[in-house]
């Protein structure tokens, strides 16, 4: 059973940036998608972005420019690196393992992005 852990999560400023890593306990080159959800309060949980062994990615129309995901099989880690922050993007983000895109079924227990003024 593999480990997702999350880090990089914290508070920032609207129009600065954080870096999210994943980094998991065993080879994630199984999984085929790699990816983050986020959850708000009081709002539905998303897919902000996810990314396939075969270069394919997807991001949430929200992000799109500015965030970019990343995965590094070698490392075993996911990396999200989230430009020009919104208060909208506040959320706790989850790091997200699976055989495809919207079948990530393993999860992390997830870093608190906050973005505030």
């Amino acid at each position: 059973q593999v480990q997702l852990v999350e880090s990089g999560g914290g508070l920032v400023q609207p129009g600065g940036s954080l870096r999210l890593s994943c980094s998991a306990s065993g080879s994630i080159s199984r999984f085929n998608a790699m990816g983050w959800h986020r959850q708000a309060p009081g709002k539905q949980r998303e897919l902000v972005a996810a990314i396939t062994n075969g270069g394919t990615i997807h991001y949430v129309d929200s992000v799109k420019g500015r965030f970019t995901i990343s995965r590094d099989n070698a490392k075993n880690t996911v990396t999200l690196q989230m430009n020009d922050l919104k208060p909208e993007d506040a959320a706790v983000y989850y790091c997200k393992a699976g055989i495809g895109i919207y079948y990530m079924d393993y999860q992390g227990k997830g870093t608190r992005v906050t973005v505030s003024s």
